[in-house]
């Protein structure tokens, strides 16, 4: 069994910046490869970005350039800085894990 748990969400301002923690515990060797998405009401879940082997392999479209993320695999932790913040980014993010989803932290960008 697999546990994630994202926290961090929260009211930024556009052209702000916010960092979110993925804390994964539960039956895992390492963690190798998680992504973080976003969903906002009716519509269809979105990739933020891939991570795996200490770097970003693949990034989404609408955050190209602005994001960073980083991993303590120690402390099984990742974390997803979003840069540049706008209103677009307002969205519950998720973190996932061997198809193992978290609950979300919501982010709102508003003016």
């Amino acid at each position: 069994q697999v546990q994630l748990v994202e926290s961090g969400g929260g009211l930024v301002q556009p052209g702000g910046s916010l960092r979110l923690s993925c804390a994964v515990s539960g039956d895992i060797i390492s963690i190798y490869t998680v992504g973080w998405y976003r969903q906002t009401p009716g519509k269809q879940r979105e990739l933020v970005a891939l991570w795996g082997s200490g770097h970003i392999v693949r990034e989404g479209d609408s955050v190209k350039g602005r994001v960073t993320i980083s991993g303590d695999n120690a402390k099984n932790m990742v974390y997803l800085q979003l840069n540049d913040l706008n209103p677009e980014d307002t969205a519950a993010y998720y973190c996932n894990y061997a198809n193992h989803w978290g609950q979300g932290t919501q982010v709102t960008v508003y003016s």
